[in-house]
């Protein structure tokens, strides 16, 4: 690279400097947010539980609600289990419904699962809780989307709610502030018949 060619690298990034400079000092909110992720691609729980590791790094309190995992052991649970200061892990999930094959059981289980999510969000004390594939029991009808809603409306100002599975229900996508759609690629359980594996999937 060439002096010249340097100098003008140098000035153009001191003006993207100065603009994005001036783009953060507008931003003065400070909010609790609800954050969805979902879509076809991998990785809505894996974001999720990223944040929740973020969030316990600052010292918050945090709250992990499983909708439909609960029957295997996995890495992430062993890694919450040394924080019980700061984090309440709780999978309770039977496995997904096509293993299940009982509505009225998934029902059930739902119901007790966003009874302890609604119960971490009223506490203050919780500064982040994940509802992880919340989505997909609304999918299914198991839950009404207007209770969650209302859950939503009605948390304590500066509680993050994270939301994740298939297929969010379009009023859930509109009360939200942050959204993320996961865009399936490539995946090597559909082209190379890999299975699931530790450290990846679970």
């Amino acid at each position: 690279m060439t002096e010249r060619t340097e100098a003008q690298h140098r000035e153009k990034m001191k003006k993207v400097q100065a603009a994005h400079g001036r783009k953060i000092a507008t931003k003065t909110v400070e909010k609790g947010l609800v954050i969805v992720h979902t879509g076809p691609g991998k990785g809505k729980t894996s974001a999720a539980l990223g944040m929740a590791v973020r969030a316990i790094g600052h010292g918050m309190k945090v709250g992990v609600i499983q909708f439909v995992k609960g029957a295997m052991a996995t890495g992430e649970k062993s890694v919450f289990d040394r924080f019980p200061d700061l984090i309440e892990f709780k999978p309770m999930g039977e496995g997904f419904t096509w293993d299940t094959q009982n509505r009225e059981r998934d029902i059930e289980v739902a119901r007790a699962a966003w009874d302890e999510v609604k119960r971490m969000i009223a506490d203050p004390a919780y500064r982040m809780v994940v509802a992880d594939e919340l989505n997909i029991v609304l999918r299914y009808g198991y839950l009404p989307v207007e209770e969650v809603l209302e859950a939503l409306a009605a948390k304590p100002a500066m509680t993050h709610v994270v939301i994740t599975g298939r297929n969010a229900p379009q009023p859930l996508i509109d009360a939200a502030d942050l959204v993320t759609e996961m865009t399936l690629v490539k995946h090597p359980f559909r082209e190379q018949n890999v299975k699931a594996q530790p450290g990846i999937e679970f």
